[in-house]
């Protein structure tokens, strides 16, 4: 099949870029989940791990500010299906995030966490503090990026680059699972190459180029 433009008007490129740095910090979600015959021993034992985990986080020198926690959450839980349903029990459940910087210490905090009573650990993730900065050079190389491809692309017809006609942001989220998997320019990364421990900010554009004469 051989495919057409219908309204040639110049060049579209695509181009992305990354930068990484060191994390600065973590966050950690954290869930207390205590199965009770009877609610009140549910609530009871769901408190009290609670505030076990409270002084925990203290201890470890994270301040209230840095815990955000949703109140404690009972519900009926049930195995099975129709007939064959079983009543298990009554759940409560209390989830928190927790931000800190001492990630030298963070395997310890969770360790012990954990021994307090959160039952589960549900993520762990590492950031930066000043990601726009990030984002805004990463945005910069993929702009870079895509005016090389352009280069190369006029280059190779025997044509001028011309001036710049549309500039399209790329949601950094997409890149590597969208449309524009595989088609990074300069800048761009695979996962073979990340280096463990390390913050990635990503960005995309999509420039529009008329070409001269």
């Amino acid at each position: 099949m051989t495919e057409t433009i219908d309204r040639p008007w110049g060049i579209s490129v695509f181009g992305a870029g990354s930068v990484r740095a060191e994390p600065q910090l973590a966050r950690v979600k954290l869930t207390v989940d205590v199965l009770e015959p009877a609610p009140d021993d549910s609530f009871q034992k769901a408190g009290a791990a609670v505030a076990r985990l409270r002084e925990v986080l203290r201890a470890h020198g994270i301040a209230d500010a840095a815990v955000s926690g949703s109140r404690l959450k009972l519900s009926s839980e049930y195995d099975g299906y129709g007939g064959d349903r079983k009543f298990l029990g009554y759940r409560c459940q209390a989830s928190y995030s927790i931000e800190t910087e001492a990630l030298d210490v963070l395997q310890q905090l969770i360790v012990d966490a954990v021994d307090a009573g959160a039952h589960r650990v549900d993520h762990v993730e590492f950031d930066v503090r000043d990601k726009p900065a990030l984002r805004d050079e990463a945005r910069r190389k993929a702009v870079a990026a895509a005016r090389r491809k352009a280069e190369v692309y006029t280059e190779a017809a025997g044509v001028p680059l011309g001036t710049v006609l549309h500039i399209k942001d790329v949601d950094a989220d997409s890149l590597g699972y969208g449309r524009y998997q595989g088609h990074g320019g300069g800048g761009g990364s695979s996962a073979g190459d990340l280096a463990p421990g390390m913050v990635e900010v990503s960005a995309g554009v999509l420039l529009g180029f008329s070409l001269g004469r």
